[in-house]
C-alpha cells in the first residue's frame, strides 16, 4: 500500500488550485463579516444565501492585504457612496489561495462598485414598492401638524452638534417664542443607528398626549452614514407612527426613504427650526389680525385676554381634531402590524418546510443509492448486521441502476 505524508498531500492540493486557477476570478457574494486589523489588513467572510429559503449555501474566508485593501475601501466608498461592511453584496476579483497550515481562502484583488450601487438601488426600489404595496407612503403625511407647535419629541444623539444648533435656534428666537423639547437619544449613524430610533419612537408612542410633533434630526456628515435612513423597518415605523414626523438629517444629496415617508422633510437641524419659528409666526399673525378686527378692544388688558382666548380656541380646535386622526392611525397602524406579522410567519413556516422537504429527500434510499451506496437483503429484509447472514444464504444487492444476487460462503 503506497502512502503519502499530510504535507505531500496539501502540495498536491495547492498545485490542482493554481493550475486551475491560473487568473482573477470575478465572484458575487455577500459580506458576512469583516475585520481591520491594526496592520492594515481586512479579513473578511463571504457568503451565499439561497434566495427562497435564505439557507446558507457557501462561506469562504477571504483577505485583503494592506497593500490593496487601501486603494479599494476609498475607491469603492466614495463610488457607491456606501461604507464596506458586512451585509452588503459585492463583486469581487479573487485569487483563490490553499496554504498547508492556514487551509482555503481567497484574496481579494479588485473590486466592482457599480454592482453594489446596482444592488443598493434595486434594494431602495424593492422597500418603495413594499411601502407603497402596503398603502403607507403617505399615512404620516395625511396626519394634522398642529398650528402652534411647540411640544417637541427630538430623537437625535445629545452630543451632535445639528442638536446643539437646533436648540440654540428655537431657544433665542427673536419673537421669543417657547418651545417645549424632549430628547430621545439614538445614534443617527452605522449599524445601531435603525434599531435605536424605532427603540426611541416606541418611547415616544408611549407618551403621545405630550407632543405635538416629533424631530428627527442629525448634523451634516459623509453620505456613507445616512444607509440606515434607508431601511424598510424604519420607513415603515416612521409612516405609520400617530404624530407628524419632521425630518433634518444634514444631507444633500438623493432624498432618502425617510425623507419620502415623513411628514415633512428639510435638509439640515437648523432648517427644520426657522420652519418651526416660521409656524409659530404664522400662528401669531393670525391672533394679530383677529385682534385688530375687533375694534373695541383698544387696551392692552383686553388685547392680551382676546389672544388667548383665540389661542385657546384653535388649541382645542386643533387638539380635537389631531385626538380623532390619531385614533384612527393607531386603528390602520395596528392593522398593518397584524398583517406584517402574519406575512413574515407564513414565510417562515414556508421555509421550514423547504428545509424539511430537503432533509427528507437526502434520506431517503434512493439519494443514497445514487450517490454511490448500496442495499442487501435477505428474504427481502434488508441486512444491517453480519449477525443476519450464515453461509449457503442467498443475498441480493441493490445499487442505483440494477440488482444481483450472490450466495454467502
Amino acid at each position: 500500500m503506497t502512502s503519502i505524508t499530510l504535507s505531500e498531500l496539501a502540495a498536491q492540493i495547492q498545485q490542482t488550485i493554481r493550475l486551475n486557477f491560473d487568473t482573477p476570478q470575478w465572484i458575487r457574494a455577500e459580506i458576512s463579516e469583516l475585520r481591520e486589523n491594526p496592520g492594515g489588513h481586512c479579513y473578511l467572510e463571504l457568503i451565499e444565501k439561497d434566495s427562497e429559503s435564505d439557507a446558507l449555501l457557501a462561506k469562504i474566508k477571504t483577505t485583503i492585504w494592506a497593500s490593496t485593501y487601501r486603494m479599494l475601501k476609498p475607491y469603492f466608498e466614495s463610488s457607491t457612496g456606501q461604507v464596506l461592511r458586512s451585509g452588503i453584496n459585492v463583486l469581487v476579483a479573487v485569487t483563490v489561495e490553499f496554504h498547508g497550515v492556514y487551509g482555503f481562502s481567497l484574496n481579494v484583488r479588485d473590486i466592482d462598485p457599480t454592482f453594489t450601487i446596482g444592488e443598493m438601488a434595486a434594494r431602495r426600489l424593492k422597500i418603495i414598492r413594499q411601502l407603497e404595496s402596503d398603502g403607507i407612503v403617505d399615512m404620516n403625511k395625511q396626519l394634522p401638524l398642529s398650528q402652534v407647535p411647540q411640544r417637541l419629541a427630538i430623537i437625535s444623539s445629545a452630543t451632535a452638534a445639528g442638536y446643539g444648533d437646533f436648540c440654540d435656534q428655537l431657544k433665542n428666537n427673536p419673537a421669543h417664542f417657547t418651545f417645549y423639547i424632549k430628547l430621545f437619544p439614538a445614534v443617527m449613524q452605522g449599524d445601531q443607528a435603525e434599531a435605536t430610533i424605532i427603540a426611541a419612537l416606541e418611547k415616544i408612542y408611549d407618551n403621545l398626549e405630550m407632543f405635538d410633533a416629533v424631530i428627527i434630526i442629525r448634523g451634516g456628515g459623509a453620505t456613507t452614514d445616512l444607509a440606515c435612513f434607508d431601511s424598510y423597518e424604519l420607513a415603515l415605523n416612521c409612516a405609520q407612527f400617530p404624530l407628524p414626523i419632521i425630518a433634518g438629517i444634514g444631507h444633500q444629496r438623493d432624498v432618502s426613504i425617510l425623507d419620502m415617508v415623513a411628514h415633512t422633510s428639510l435638509k439640515t437641524p437648523t432648517a427644520v427650526a426657522e420652519f418651526l419659528i416660521s409656524k409659530m409666526h404664522t400662528a401669531d399673525d393670525y391672533v394679530n389680525s383677529v385682534v385688530s378686527d375687533i375694534g373695541f378692544l383698544v387696551r392692552n388688558n383686553i388685547e392680551t385676554e382676546s389672544r388667548f382666548i383665540i389661542q385657546t380656541q384653535l388649541q382645542i380646535k386643533q387638539t380635537l381634531r389631531s385626538w380623532v386622526l390619531k385614533k384612527k392611525h393607531l386603528l390602520d397602524g395596528q392593522k398593518n402590524r397584524l398583517k406584517s406579522s402574519v406575512r413574515m410567519q407564513l414565510l417562515k413556516q414556508n421555509n421550514k418546510l423547504s428545509l424539511l422537504d430537503k432533509n427528507i429527500e437526502t434520506h431517503s434510499p434512493v439519494f443514497l443509492l445514487k450517490h454511490g451506496y448500496t442495499i442487501t437483503t435477505l428474504n427481502g429484509k434488508r441486512v444491517t448486521s453480519i449477525n443476519q447472514i450464515k453461509s449457503g444464504d442467498k443475498i441480493r444487492t441493490l445499487l442505483s441502476n440494477g440488482q444481483f444476487d450472490s450466495e454467502i460462503i
